[in-house]
């Protein structure tokens, strides 16, 4: 499938390494993560609790809310942040599940030794996927680039599903090793059936374990790169990404992550910013006010940090 590349010279290895070690562990052990994180950003010590200050906290409609910390992990403030651990309670991440995709693939290359050159050949079942698109043909050949750039972006479906594809052998394959860095990067409540959101009731989340996994996402240089970017056009194919997610637009020293919505989910953002050395991430679960909501929880994170002289 892949033309001189991922496919055609990597994925016979892949399936190789499912047979012989089982779906469940041997893409684990093989595709484990290519990059350490800060332990305690992945698990923030028991003791780390919202920080105080006197300026009021903020009033958010959403349905589950965080910020945090993006190098520490550290709390800052927090609404029903683990709404999504009983069923009756469940939340959706919607097209936020493309930050997670976005990490595997990235860290899949690194483990491979490919670079986002890396060419491959769309594969029918990801072409013409209901929701957002970025309208690849089957059996066209593009760059994992270009997929990468679509996904986060201009929130493509298909460019999701075609990356992930590629990268685990088979979307069932991916979606596995999906769940395993869940699992690694301490999620408790998250569990997905897909790589691009589409809604589905297996497919879900709480906002502290879609915080835990942006924070890992924007260590990498690769990633932050590709989310802070407001627009990108492709030299090849000429399609042209405009950034949907408004906070890299509209918000002082907003770097990204991703925006969300299926009528399950509602509105879902994940958002970051960078002021001097303070780096935030606030993410809304099911939010109608999503924008306002991220913006004054990310004012209110830096209230605290100038307070504090951090």
């Amino acid at each position: 499938m892949i033309k001189e590349s991922l496919l055609r010279r990597k994925i016979p290895l892949l399936l190789v390494l499912a047979l012989t070690f089982g779906v469940l562990g041997g893409l684990a052990d093989y595709f484990g993560p290519a990059v350490r994180v800060d332990e305690n950003t992945l698990h923030p010590p028991a003791h780390a609790q919202p920080e105080t200050t006197g300026a009021p906290a903020p009033a958010v409609s959403a349905a589950g809310a965080i910020l945090i910390r993006a190098d520490t992990g550290a709390i800052i403030f927090e609404k029903e942040a683990e709404s999504g651990l009983h069923v009756a309670a469940l939340l959706y991440p919607a097209s936020t599940t493309k930050i997670m995709t976005a990490l595997v693939v990235l860290e899949t290359l690194d483990r491979l030794s490919l670079g986002p050159d890396s060419r491959i050949i769309v594969p029918a079942e990801a072409a013409g996927l209901e929701g957002s698109s970025v309208y690849l043909k089957a059996g066209e050949e593009i760059s994992m680039e270009e997929l990468l750039y679509g996904m986060m972006l201009q929130s493509g479906n298909d460019a999701a599903t075609a990356a992930a594809i590629c990268a685990g052998g088979s979307l069932q394959n991916f979606v596995v090793q999906m769940n395993q860095k869940a699992e690694a990067l301490g999620c408790t409540g998250t569990h997905f059936t897909n790589a691009c959101g589409l809604f589905d009731e297996n497919h879900y989340t709480t906002a502290k374990d879609m915080a835990r996994i942006a924070a890992a996402a924007m260590q990498r240089e690769d990633f932050r790169r590709i989310v802070s970017a407001p627009r990108w056009q492709s030299a090849e194919s000429k399609r042209n990404f405009y950034n949907k997610n408004k906070t890299v637009h509209q918000y002082e020293g907003g770097d990204g992550v991703k925006i969300g919505f299926t009528k399950a989910s509602g509105r879902t953002l994940v958002a970051s910013a960078t002021r001097g050395d303070v780096s935030l991430i606030a993410v809304v679960l099911r939010d109608g006010n999503w924008f306002a909501d991220a913006y004054a929880m990310l004012d209110y994170g830096f209230a605290v940090s100038e307070g504090d002289g951090r």
